[in-house]
């Protein structure tokens, strides 16, 4: 399945035939996409099939055993920490704290990067903190957090770091429903205003109503890079996961979903 792109936005992320393996195990194997500026790609697979590995390697905090990556056309190993951090932000798989910082002190810690500005610092958190919906939670001590509260924290970090390129990884496991839509809509401005993002999901659903793209990993390999109307076919979805699905059009609703059979 081909990817579907708008050729004429920018290439800001390349892999090109990554491989990463530990103690003789390949957790991903001949990986390569691009991942271009203004546009949402959600990794999706069981477990296990090698999503969160896939992101730790397009950010640069692992190397590849194979291939290479590239972000704005330099290799990421390539890249020293400071500009790195202006480039591209994360978003952790786990969010918990053993240090007690106030939410407003942690979500602040997203500005690190960059020359310090006080107003314009300021404006930011404030902006980060109230789309997280966090108002109210300023002086909060992160360790007293839930696990929600907390993936809230970390999301306004992520955001508030002001970067071309983010990574998100399940950053909606730990929400309940209205902070699940919250954040993928919060996403979708930012991809709006020219981000280019990759998020991991775990919920298929959510893919096909927020996501520009999916690609779909099995057993650490790319089995599909399209559309999700594309990528999340009934036959494709029971081949990768092992469950029979049907796709339904709900009345009301502008994309399908998958009910498990």
């Amino acid at each position: 399945m081909k990817e579907t792109e708008d050729s004429t936005a920018e290439v800001v992320v390349r892999a090109d035939d990554v491989t990463f393996a530990v103690d003789g195990r390949e957790l991903v194997s001949g990986i390569s996409f691009s991942l271009r500026a203004g546009e949402v790609v959600a990794l999706v697979g069981p477990n296990g099939a090698g999503k969160s590995t896939m992101l730790s390697l397009l950010a640069g905090d692992v190397a590849p055993t194979q291939g290479t990556v590239e972000i704005s056309g330099s290799d990421v190993r390539s890249w020293k920490s400071g500009p790195l951090a202006r480039k591209r932000s994360v978003m952790l798989q786990h969010n918990s704290s053993n240090f007690s910082f106030s939410v407003k002190e942690a979500v602040h810690m997203g500005r690190l990067p960059w020359d310090v500005d006080t107003v314009r610092d300021e404006e930011l958190v404030a902006e980060a903190i109230e789309d997280s919906d966090l108002s109210g939670f300023e002086a909060r001590d992160i360790t007293t957090l839930s696990g929600g509260e907390a993936a809230r924290v970390s999301y306004a970090r992520t955001t508030v770091q002001t970067t071309p390129i983010i990574f998100l990884d399940e950053p909606t496991a730990a929400l309940d429903l209205k902070h699940q839509e919250s954040l993928l809509r919060s996403v979708r401005v930012l991809r709006d205003q020219g981000a280019a993002i990759v998020v991991v999901l775990h919920d298929l659903n959510l893919a096909l109503r927020y996501a520009d793209r999916v690609l779909v990993f099995g057993d650490g390999r790319l089995v599909a890079d399209g559309t999700p109307h594309e990528a999340l076919s009934e036959e494709l979805v029971e081949e990768v996961y092992g469950q029979r699905v049907r796709r339904l059009q709900v009345e009301g609703v502008d994309t399908p979903i998958l009910i498990p059979v």
